[in-house]
C-alpha cells in the first residue's frame, strides 16, 4: 500500500502521509476495490488512478504504473490547478499547505490556448471543491477557491476552438457557483453576489439551461439568508421561465426555493402550494437524467429544504409536526458527504422542537445538533447555532456542551 500512498502526494516536497482510507473516500471507491488494484484486479480503476496521476502531474518514480505520454498546446504549468483539489480531496490540508498551494495557483499563468484538457480540469475542480464545501463548510478554502476561479475566469479569454467554446463557459460557470456558494456559506456576501452574477452569465452566454437554473436557486437562497426577500423572489421567478426544458429534481428544487422565500414574506397558503408542487416533482424524478451537480438533491435533501421552508412558518404555530418530519427525515438520511446539510438540518429541527416541543427532547437534539457544528468551517451553521441558544433561552434549557 505504500506505493498507492506516495502515488496520491500532491507535491513531493509534502511530507503529510496520506492513508488507505483517505485515497479510497477521495476516489469514492472501497478499501477492498483499493487492494485490488495492487494485483491487477480492478483494471477501470486503474484507469482512474492513471488519469489523476497524469492531471496532477505526479514524478512517475513515485508510481508504480507507467504514465500515457501527450502533447502540450503551450509550455504552460497548467496541471497546478488541480493540486488544491487533489489536496483538498483528501483531507491532507494544513494551513502551511494551503499557504503554499494558493501562492502557486496566483503564480500560475494564463494560457493563450484552452482546450478539452484546461475545461476538464475546471469541470473536476470545481466537482472537488464542491463536495468538500457540501462536507466541512466553505469558510476554511475559500480564498483558494477563489483564486482558482480568477484563474479560471481568464480562461474565458484565451483561444478555444467553437466546438469547445460551451463546454469551457459551463466548467467556469460551475466553478464561479462553487466559489459562490462558498463564499455565502462564509457570509462573504458581496464576494457571493459578484461570483453568483459570474455564474449566471457564463450559463446565459451559452444557453446552459441547467447551470442558469441551480444559479438561481442558489441566489434566491443567498437572496432570503441576506433579508433580500423581494429579489429572492424576483430571481425564482426568473427561473421558472426555464422550468420546460428542465428535470423534474431540478423543478422540485425550484419549488422548494420558492417555498422558502414565500415562507419568509409570511404567505403560508403559498409556503404549502409550493411544497405540494415540490413533493409532486421529486416524486417523479429520475437522478438518470439529472446533470452531475443535481446528485446533491436526493431524498433527504428534499425533505430537509422543504422542513426548512415549513420551519418559518411552523414556530408560529402552523404544521409544526410536518416540518418536524420532514427535518427528521433529513437528518437521518443525510451520509457525512452531506454532513452540512444534516448538521444544519439538526439545529432547525432543534430550534423547531424548542419552540414548540418538550424541552427535555429539545435539550437532547439540540446537544447532538451543537456536537455537529462543532465540526464545520461555516458561518450560517453559526448563525443558525445562535437561533437555536436564542430559542433555548426562551425555553429555559440550558445547551452547554461539555468539551470532548
Amino acid at each position: 500500500m505504500g506505493r498507492v500512498i506516495y502515488a496520491f502526494r500532491t507535491h513531493p516536497t509534502h511530507q503529510t502521509s496520506i492513508t488507505q482510507l483517505d485515497v479510497a473516500n477521495w476516489l469514492d471507491i472501497t478499501q477492498a476495490t483499493l487492494s485490488r488494484i495492487e494485483t491487477g484486479d480492478a483494471p477501470e480503476v486503474m484507469s482512474k488512478l492513471i488519469r489523476w496521476a497524469t492531471i496532477l502531474r505526479i514524478p512517475e518514480e513515485l508510481l508504480w504504473f507507467r504514465l500515457p505520454r501527450r502533447d502540450t498546446v503551450d509550455e504552460v504549468d497548467r496541471q497546478r490547478f488541480l493540486r488544491v483539489a487533489a489536496a483538498t480531496a483528501a483531507a491532507v490540508v494544513t494551513p502551511g499547505s494551503m499557504l503554499r498551494l494558493l501562492e502557486e495557483t496566483r503564480a500560475t499563468p494564463i494560457p493563450t490556448r484552452v482546450g478539452a484538457v484546461e475545461i476538464a480540469q475546471i469541470r473536476d475542480a470545481a466537482q472537488l471543491f464542491a463536495r468538500w464545501d457540501a462536507t466541512y463548510g466553505g469558510a476554511l478554502v475559500r480564498d483558494v477557491v477563489a483564486t482558482q476561479l480568477r484563474i479560471a475566469e481568464g480562461y474565458l479569454a484565451a483561444q478555444c476552438a467553437p466546438c469547445d467554446r460551451a463546454d469551457l463557459y459551463l466548467a467556469v460557470g460551475s466553478l464561479a457557483h462553487t466559489a459562490a456558494f462558498m463564499a455565502f456559506d462564509a457570509c462573504a456576501h458581496n464576494d457571493a453576489e459578484r461570483m453568483f452574477g459570474l455564474a449566471r452569465d457564463c450559463a446565459k452566454e451559452v444557453d446552459a439551461v441547467h447551470l442558469h437554473a441551480k444559479v438561481l436557486s442558489s441566489m434566491t437562497r443567498h437572496a432570503i439568508w441576506t433579508g433580500k426577500n423581494y429579489y429572492g423572489l424576483a430571481h425564482i421567478q426568473e427561473a421558472f421561465t426555464l422550468a420546460p426544458r428542465l428535470t423534474a429534481t431540478e423543478r422540485a428544487m425550484l419549488y422548494t426555493a420558492e417555498a422558502r422565500v414565500r415562507a419568509k414574506l409570511g404567505d403560508v397558503q403559498a409556503v404549502l402550494t409550493a411544497v405540494g408542487r415540490a413533493d409532486e416533482q421529486f416524486a417523479n424524478s429520475s437522478p438518470t437524467n439529472d446533470p452531475v451537480w443535481m446528485r446533491y438533491y436526493d431524498r433527504a435533501q428534499h425533505a430537509g429544504d422543504t422542513g426548512h421552508a415549513l420551519f418559518d412558518i411552523a414556530v408560529k404555530g402552523s404544521f409544526s409536526g410536518e416540518a418536524r418530519d420532514r427535518l427528521s427525515t433529513a437528518v437521518r438520511g443525510h451520509t457525512d458527504v452531506a454532513a452540512r446539510s444534516r448538521t444544519m438540518s439538526s439545529i432547525k429541527l432543534a430550534s423547531l422542537v424548542m419552540a414548540t416541543g418538550d424541552a427535555d427532547e429539545a435539550r437532547s437534539i439540540g446537544s447532538a445538533a451543537l456536537v455537529r457544528a462543532n465540526t464545520l468551517h461555516s458561518r450560517r451553521a453559526a448563525q443558525d447555532v445562535l437561533e437555536l441558544h436564542r430559542y433555548a433561552r426562551r425555553a429555559g434549557v440550558d445547551l452547554t456542551v461539555a468539551p470532548a
